[in-house]
């Protein structure tokens, strides 16, 4: 019983913050929700238990679902450990879990290696890709565009363009972001022990 009261609250929380971070006040909801805003105030505060023909709306109109809403909470290790991964001209730390949101993956790279612009360095795949400096300079080559990119600037492109990312006069570390066609791309050269390039 504790446990289910326990959840209870968990999702009332949950309610009222999506609630308040979108800025919408208790009729505002109810009002989204065709629920009477005396309901809905009862419900965020617990006078009243929450049906699930009640949570299936209030989760739609929070633009969640109902499995999020009242999903239990986890008592796993928020603490990612990345280990180092190598390849000639490059560290990587993969900074997610392999269950990501939207199968995206954020790593963070050293990269020494100033690549070779030619074709057979550049990958081509669906989607789109996203990197940050942290320090250092990019050299980002980009069909037969080369762009630099210097410390705390970002650059976001369609990977159906050929690209490759270098060093430029000096090792670079940057902060990337993968969708699932990229990190199968760029990632998996790793593993199966072939030089990376990477973007």
């Amino acid at each position: 019983m504790t446990q289910e009261l326990e959840l209870d609250a968990l999702i009332r929380g949950r309610i009222r913050a999506l609630r308040l971070a979108r800025g919408w006040s208790l009729d505002s909801l109810a009002a989204r929700c065709s629920i009477s805003p005396s309901t809905m105030s009862r419900i965020e505060t617990g006078h009243r238990r929450i049906a699930l023909d009640q949570l299936v709306p209030i989760a739609r109109a929070l633009g969640t679902t109902l499995d999020q809403l009242v999903e239990a909470a986890e008592d796993q290790d928020v603490v990612i450990r990345p280990q180092a991964q190598h390849a000639p001209g490059q560290t990587t730390w993969l900074l997610s879990r392999e269950e990501t949101l939207h199968g995206a993956t954020v790593a963070k790279m050293r990269i020494t290696a100033e690549w070779p612009a030619g074709p057979e360095h550049r990958r081509v795949h669906p989607g789109r890709e996203w990197f940050a400096v942290l320090s250092g300079t990019a050299r980002l080559q980009l069909g037969e565009r080369t762009i630099l990119v210097q410390a705390g600037d970002a650059a976001e492109f369609s990977t159906m363009v050929p690209h490759v990312i270098g060093a430029h006069n000096g090792p670079v570390e940057i902060l990337t972001i993968f969708d699932h066609d990229g990190e199968r791309a760029h990632m998996h050269d790793m593993h199966g022990g072939e030089q990376l390039t990477q973007s």
